[in-house]
């Protein structure tokens, strides 16, 4: 309706994930990083969450769009409630196969059957599992499993899970989990986009399909448009295609305030939106290496060393207290002391040296570890940004 009236060759703002209006935020630039890395490595899982519309799947579409056919092959399942013998059958539907019988070690003996001819053809295999926080432990084990096929030395199958924010909290809970934890080589958190990303994006997706600047938009409706949606993108998405389905019906030239309002309070009424007052919490992001190879990884803010800085300055702190405590109360008998007062003191003094160079030494050793993680922390994202800037990545890829 409205892309008649506003002159558009297309929908800009459908909830259909379409790598055609992909649009490349701050966190999808590092998710897209992440994806890139684990690729490389051809093996193993790469695990990526977020929030319920953060653009996970239009993530996928995305790497999926510029990958060679020729070199990878991909199959995505989207799962519901699966057990460990189910998840091997849609597996195997997913790539095609047809199986003979129903039995879970037909279904294995065909997909076996068919990663190695694909390795063959100089194709890797890649599964992707979407809503993952669905799948039950055993197809999580068996998809473990699966990752056990190889030709030779050499991996048949690598597997991406997308899922919700409780997909981290499930793989971390679960002790029955270890085995495929430690085959997760890459994983990142897909965060909401910031604030001042939200006109880029809406003008993004209108440019996509012609957009020539009709309508116009007023400048502080995005600000809004964020405080509504927390910066996520199927909320901004349902609000912005309400607008301009509003905008067409009153014949509306430019957008503002008051037909987001009214947009808002048409999507309460219905039931079929819930506004956000600022941006989900997002868990931080991280690259997990191979568990085979030593651990090269940048630490997270968790496993940095600034606590126990902190906790040591704290404690040299107290024990600064209590001699100037002690000063002070000597002080205040000097008229009184006697060459045992002094030698208390002396002996005080010497102890406190003893501590605090046994502190600076401690805090020394700890600064020296900061400065050489910040220099690998440094060297891995300089590589990385290099990789990803130059042809390398798509070759990867």
């Amino acid at each position: 309706m409205f892309e008649d009236f506003y002159g558009l060759t297309g929908r800009p703002f459908q909830l259909t994930p379409d790598p055609a209006f992909y649009f490349e935020s701050l966190t999808h630039r590092k998710a897209l990083s992440y994806l890139g890395y684990g690729l490389a490595q051809g093996e193993g899982f790469i695990v990526i969450t977020g929030e319920v519309g953060a653009g996970k799947s239009t993530l996928v579409a995305h790497l999926m769009a510029t990958t060679d056919p020729a070199r990878l092959t991909a199959a995505q399942v989207v799962t519901s409630k699966l057990d460990g013998e189910e998840i091997v059958h849609v597996v195997a539907q997913a790539f095609g196969l047809a199986v003979e019988g129903h039995d879970k070690a037909s279904a294995l003996g065909a997909i076996e059957d068919f990663l190695h001819e694909e390795a063959r053809a100089g194709r890797r295999c890649l599964l992707i599992i979407d809503e993952a926080q669905n799948l039950s432990i055993e197809a999580l084990e068996e998809l473990r499993m699966l990752s056990n096929f190889q030709l030779g030395s050499h991996p048949l199958l690598q597997t991406l899970l997308l899922g919700q924010p409780e997909f981290r909290d499930m793989l971390a809970g679960y002790p029955q989990l270890e085995q495929l934890r430690q085959r997760v080589i890459a994983t990142h958190h897909l965060q909401a986009m910031e604030a001042n990303e939200i006109q880029a994006y809406v003008e993004h997706r209108m440019k996509c399909v012609g957009w020539a600047g009709n309508p116009s938009f007023d400048e502080l409706l995005f600000a809004e448009i964020f405080t509504a949606t927390g910066g996520l993108p199927r909320r901004i998405n349902q609000i912005v295609n309400r607008l301009l389905t509003l905008g067409a019906v009153e014949q509306c030239n430019r957008i503002d305030g008051g037909m987001l309002r009214q947009v808002l309070a048409e999507l309460d009424s219905d039931g079929n939106f819930s506004s956000a007052q600022a941006a989900p919490q997002a868990q931080p992001a991280e690259v997990a290496p191979e568990p085979s190879q030593p651990d090269h990884r940048p630490e997270s803010v968790e496993t940095m060393p600034f606590a126990q800085i902190e906790s040591a300055l704290a404690e040299r702190d107290a024990q600064i207290a209590e001699l100037q405590q002690a000063v002070i109360e000597l002080a205040n008998g000097a008229e009184a002391a006697d060459e045992r007062a002094e030698y208390e003191l002396a002996e005080r003094l010497s102890s406190f040296e003893q501590r605090m160079a046994s502190f600076d030494e401690r805090i020394s050793v700890l600064e020296s570890q900061m400065i050489e993680q910040e220099r690998t922390v440094r060297h891995t994202l300089t590589m990385l940004i290099e990789w990803i800037e130059g042809d390398g990545f798509q070759r990867a890829a």
